[in-house]
């Protein structure tokens, strides 16, 4: 049964020095280990009592009697949350491991992603995942409102390339009266608003259209503002549905030299969901809808937090990159919930900010 308790400075060094040791080591931590190589100013049976308190609020455990104590999932959440200082991480200059020029050319952005991929892979000692960014097919060139037989509305959309995206709504948003002017009134109303539309949406990503705001609509456009924020809401719902968001990934050979991998069964576990089960894996690095621009910093997802069981052995450390203000795409690196999480972070995010400054090169 786990204790809750309030830590203390007492507490949180010991925590913080066994999470420390076990992340270096992989060998359980003991009260000795800590009085010998941490210069704690206590008894061993101080810490001891400790890290036995540590154990009972779900901190620490024991892998097996008689052993040190290594971190859970939990211990690891409060070494990140509390026990580091992630704003004052070191960065890293990332244009130091590469050795060419970038090219504003958007056609070599590809090989440009892949070998940033395996350089964080490198550097992070770990699986490194970077999503291609949602540039091209995002600008959009035209939009027409047409009315089906069956009393539906179709919203087609042509973006980059002349790709073109199609949404359904249903004519009753309208609010017009059935009447024998019925099939020539609403023909008229979709031409007009397909004609305003355009005035107001042409040239702009899909991104930046689902964060308009359409409160202060002028002239006659005002009534159809319901429909407006429901046409809308089926583009952004559409759009992010129908993207397919390939992901580049190295660095699997780096991952199985970690202890926690030793096992064959685990390396197939994991290497199924980076070949086979991309879609499950996906949203949880890059999922927009859920994104919230007050909130742009990494997210650390540890062990049992990760929704998918063949990660609940790993932790996945994520970030978004931009174009302007809106994220694009996501970098995240996959490793053993025993991760050297400082470096990590400042790995993720060094690399993220770098992608997006990147992107603010390419021709779009």
């Amino acid at each position: 049964m786990t204790v809750q308790i309030t830590l203390n400075e007492r507490h949180q060094k010991i925590l913080q020095a066994t999470v420390k040791h076990y992340i270096a080591t992989a060998e359980p931590v003991g009260s000795k280990t800590l009085i010998d190589e941490y210069n704690f100013s206590v008894s061993s049976a101080t810490i001891r009592n400790t890290m036995g308190k540590l154990e009972k609020a779900g901190f620490l455990y024991q892998p097996y009697t008689s052993a040190g104590r290594i971190p859970s999932d939990s211990g690891y959440r409060v070494y990140v949350d509390q026990l580091i200082n992630i704003d004052n991480s070191v960065k890293f200059p990332l244009n130091k491991f590469l050795d060419f020029n970038f090219s504003t050319s958007f056609s070599c952005y590809e090989i440009i992603f892949q070998k940033i991929t395996k350089i964080l892979a490198n550097l992070s000692g770990c699986i490194a995942l970077i999503t291609l960014p949602q540039i091209a097919s995002n600008i959009l060139h035209h939009i027409q409102l047409l009315r089906l037989a069956n009393d539906q509305i179709m919203l087609v959309m042509v973006i980059d390339n002349y790709q073109t995206e199609s949404v359904l709504l249903e004519s009753n948003q309208l609010k017009i009266a059935h009447d024998d002017h019925y099939t020539e009134i609403i023909d008229r109303e979709l031409e007009l608003l397909s004609n305003y539309l355009n005035h107001k949406l042409k040239g702009q990503s899909l991104t930046e259209i689902s964060n308009l705001d359409w409160s202060d609509l002028k002239d006659d456009f005002h009534i159809y503002a319901d429909f407006i924020k429901s046409l809308l809401t089926k583009i952004k719902s559409s759009y992010r549905l129908s993207t397919s968001t390939p992901i580049l990934i190295q660095g699997l050979s780096q991952l199985v030299k970690q202890p926690e991998f030793s096992h064959i069964e685990q390396v197939k576990i994991l290497l199924n969901l980076l070949e086979k089960e991309q879609d499950q894996l996906l949203p949880l690095i890059f999922n927009v809808n859920e994104y919230d621009h007050s909130c742009q910093k990494v997210k650390i997802r540890i062990g049992s937090e990760n929704p998918l069981e063949s990660m609940q052995s790993c932790s996945l450390i994520s970030a978004y990159y931009y174009q302007g203000e809106y994220p694009v795409g996501s970098v995240g690196i996959i490793g053993p919930t025993r991760m050297a999480y400082e470096q990590a972070i400042a790995l993720v995010q060094s690399t993220a900010d770098y992608l997006s400054e990147i992107i603010s090169l390419i021709e779009t």
